[in-house]
């Protein structure tokens, strides 16, 4: 059983308590992680500055090198992770056994993470619109028009709470090393995998230790994470992004409620988008923030309903390791059974039909865990109360609306594929501010290009853009 213990600027903290990580259909231990409470996290924070001033000493040409050879060792090599040298089957395994995703997801996540680093260079430059990467760096430069512009780094640290649902959401804090920012991470409690083993693989590549923190632990672990570092992100549910709206110091991330539009001049040919609406629902269990929870179209909503329902509805529960596995399971049983019992008040209201009732229970439960099988309802408007709703499974409504209404009823929705030639259509989904990442055509809101900002650009949430001007310096006045 492996042991990871909390790091703190690159060093490794014998802890005093330990929580056990357990595997999610056995219940049996896999892994010990060290602990610390919010006073170490806020003793060590006051530090933070250091983590900044060790990378400022690494040209940021070498840590982008840097951040591409840790790529390869994350994707490809056996590290020192904790106790243990984990080779990349023992990482698929730990993390499919503790949070319950099938094994190959595990590993298109671990590619997802690899490729945002691998490419971090052309990523950096198109986040920064070509900025020359040393005008971060110092503070100041000639963008090339003879004016001097200016980005002042807002905080040493990038201070981070992580989930545990989906492992591709770690691309959106990798960045910050090539940055020159360090990184203070509360890991998942049940995915604390993905953290160990990229901040192991950047500093086998040459990265100073010193940039990073590892702060497994309880809520005043996170807490402490939260209020003590100028930046931070932490990820959560709708509530959790309430809690933070407005703050400048905090990007939160909640659920995508991502949705997919059909204009009219393209739903009566709605069978040519099925792969697109299925694959958009399925992948990655339904877990992640860009599945669609939405399907939106004026007419035929039913025909595409019972059309999906019968793609996904037969899909069951398979062993982890199976490769046509496509269910994650619940590692916390009362998730599921909480989930279901508010799917089940959706069902509820009147308008509102379930199209996968005729494929089997949909709630199964084991000893350690559960799973909630795909669902696919539909709504006869957009004003049911589940045309808003968003689960951790592969759940889609699928809403009847006037193209003319959709737009201004939509809500918040991370990722809006909008299927149309219709010009007006596209011109005023651009305009939509609802909308944040906008797909023009069939493309599944799961396939996300990682040359653009994924939610928020971490450039402008790490830097200020400031006025600076500068006088001949005053020894040559006065020589």
């Amino acid at each position: 059983m492996i042991t990871l213990n909390p790091l703190r600027w690159g060093k490794q903290y014998e802890s005093l308590d330990f929580n056990e990580v357990v595997h999610f259909d056995t219940g049996e231990p896999i892994a010990r992680v060290g602990t610390v409470g919010g006073g170490i996290v806020g003793r060590d924070l006051k530090q933070a500055h250091k983590a900044r001033e060790a990378l400022l000493e690494v040209p940021t040409s070498e840590l982008i090198e840097m951040s591409k050879k840790a790529a390869e060792l994350f994707a490809n090599g056996t590290l020192t992770v904790g106790d243990s040298a984990q080779s990349v089957d023992d990482f698929v395994h730990q993390q499919s056994a503790s949070t319950g995703l099938p094994e190959h997801m595990c590993r298109s996540n671990m590619a997802k993470n690899s490729f945002v680093l691998s490419r971090i260079d052309e990523i950096l430059q198109c986040l920064t619109r070509g900025l020359d990467l040393s005008i971060l760096a110092n503070g100041f430069g000639d963008e090339g028009r003879g004016v001097t512009v200016s980005y002042q780094c807002q905080t040493p640290i990038l201070g981070a709470v992580l989930p545990n649902n989906s492992p591709g959401v770690h691309t959106l804090w990798l960045p910050a090393i090539a940055l020159q920012v360090g990184l203070a991470l509360k890991p998942g409690s049940q995915e604390p995998w993905t953290p160990y083993r990229m901040v192991s693989a950047f500093m086998e590549a040459g990265v100073p230790g010193a940039a990073f923190g590892l702060y497994p632990g309880g809520h005043d672990a996170g807490g402490a994470i939260m209020t003590k570092s100028p930046r931070s992100m932490i990820f959560g549910s709708a509530q959790t992004v309430a809690q933070h709206e407005g703050n400048p110091r905090v990007q939160a991330h909640g659920p995508g409620f991502s949705k997919i539009l059909l204009g009219d001049d393209v739903v009566d040919d709605w069978e040519q988008y099925l792969d697109v609406m299925v694959e958009s629902v399925l992948s990655n269990s339904g877990r992640s923030c860009i599945n669609c929870s939405g399907i939106w179209a004026s007419r035929h909503t039913r025909e595409i309903a019972a059309a999906i329902a019968e793609k996904i509805g037969p899909v069951d529960v398979l062993p982890p390791n199976d490769d046509d596995a496509q269910l994650a399971a619940f590692t916390v049983p009362a998730m599921a059974t909480g989930t279901w019992a508010m799917v089940q008040q959706d069902m509820a209201e009147h308008g509102v039909t379930d199209m996968t009732a005729d494929y089997g229970d949909k709630l199964i439960e084991r000893e350690h865990c559960a799973y909630l099988r795909p669902m696919v309802v539909h709504a006869d408007s957009h004003q049911r109360a589940v045309a808003a709703k968003e689960y951790m499974f592969p759940f889609v409504s699928v809403v009847e609306c006037p193209q003319s209404e959709m737009l201004s009823n939509i809500g918040p929705t991370l990722v809006g594929t909008v299927i149309t030639a219709n010009e007006d259509f596209i011109t005023r989904a651009g305009r939509c501010v609802e909308i944040d990442r906008l797909n023009v055509g069939p493309i599944p809101t799961n396939r996300l290009n990682w040359l653009q900002p994924h939610e928020g650009n971490i450039i402008e949430f790490l830097f200020r853009n400031r006025a600076y001007q500068m006088a001949p310096l005053l020894t040559a006045a006065h020589a």
